[in-house]
This record gives structure tokens, sequence and C-alpha cells, in this order.
């Protein structure tokens, strides 16, 4: 049984949504980080850096137990663990490596800061801010859809890949990015044909908080 750390943020739905889509029971501890709960010590036993998500596995490595942090980390443990969404051929696995390290620095952070400046009062360090991050923002966006033409997936043929996954936690929140899909046909069908997969479905659905 794999116990999930987290809370109802794009980072966490990453994880949620790799568990059902890989089949793997879990349970659910929300960490509630608007009352500081990350830094609880026992959370920090199993995440130092104090962010959500944090696994952990009593079935990890030769039986023994393991705990993962960082998001990317935990989709890159669990496609070992069950062999699945993470080619095993090195050619096949590169692109698959690139768009989660694509998404672990930069969308990511960037429309994350969307997100800290939109909260901040009105005033020109808002502006400056939500102006910045909001270009960067759409630029990575514009990379994504430039990627996604004529694909299904954005690093593998036939299904999604751990990448997938990443990237799609982050896309939920497209509209408080303020990003619509209206000029990023390529993005908006492949968001669409990943919400509609069952398991997806479950994973953004399980409550996290």
């Amino acid at each position: 049984m794999i116990t999930l750390h987290t809370w109802n943020t794009p980072n966490g739905r990453k994880v949620s949504v790799a568990l059902e889509e890989m089949g793997l029971p879990y349970t659910v501890v929300p960490v509630d980080i608007s009352k500081g709960e990350q830094f609880r010590p026992e959370f920090l036993a199993i995440s130092p850096n104090n962010r959500i998500p944090a696994i952990l596995d009593d079935e990890g490595p030769d039986g023994q137990s393991i705990s993962v942090f960082e998001s990317g980390a935990i989709l890159l443990y669990l496609g070992e663990k069950t062999g699945r969404f993470l080619p095993r051929d090195l050619r096949a696995r590169v692109p698959v490596l690139e768009w989660l390290m694509w998404q672990m620095g930069g969308f990511g952070p960037m429309p994350g800061q969307i997100h800290h400046f939109l909260m901040q009062p009105d005033g020109p360090a808002k502006e400056y801010g939500l102006d910045r991050y909001g270009k960067e923002t759409r630029r990575l966006y514009g990379v994504l859809e430039k990627r996604l033409a004529g694909r299904e997936f954005v690093a593998t043929v036939g299904e999604p890949s751990i990448a997938d996954f990443a990237i799609l936690g982050w896309a939920w929140r497209h509209e408080r990015h303020q990003v619509p899909f209206n000029d990023l046909p390529n993005v908006g069908a492949w968001y669409e044909r990943m919400m509609s997969r069952p398991a997806t479905k479950r994973g953004f659905e399980v409550p996290l908080s």
C-alpha cells in the first residue's frame, strides 16, 4: 500500500493521476499547506524540503518500505515500480525525461508565480509580476502547442507517459493561468483526450484536501 501525503495542488494531482492510471492501491493523507502542516516533523521526515507531495511505499525495493519526495521523482519511481508509462528502451525514454524536466523546470514554476502575483494587492508590483510570468507561461504553452502538432501525447506513441501526467497537473489550472485554449488547438485536444481517460478522471476527483 502506498500512502500519498499531499494537498489539492497541481503537483499533488500529478501523483494521484499516476497512481490511478497505474492501478496502484493507495491512501491519501492530506497535508494542509494553508495551516503549515508541511512543517510538521513527521512530514519533514519523508519530505525534507517541506513540499508536497511525498509518498511512503510499504512495498518498496526488496520488499522494504521507501519514502520519495518531489513530484517528478515520485513519477519516475512509480514508472520504474510498475513498468508503465515510462519506456524501458533508452531512446524511447529520453523524450519522456526531457518533457518531464521541461515541466519541472518551467511549466510549473512559471505559472506558479502567476498564482502568487494574482493574490497580491493591486499595484505596480502585481502588474510587473503578472506581465513577466504571464509572458513566460504563454511562451511555454506555445512550446507545448508545437510539440503536440500531429501527436496524441507529449513524449510517447499510443499511450501517455509520466510526462503527460506531470504537464496535465499544471494545464488543469490553465484558466487560473489566464491561458485559454482558443489559440492552442493542439493543447486543447490533448487536454480533452487526457481528461477523458477514466483513470485520469478519477485522479482529479479523489479528495486530496
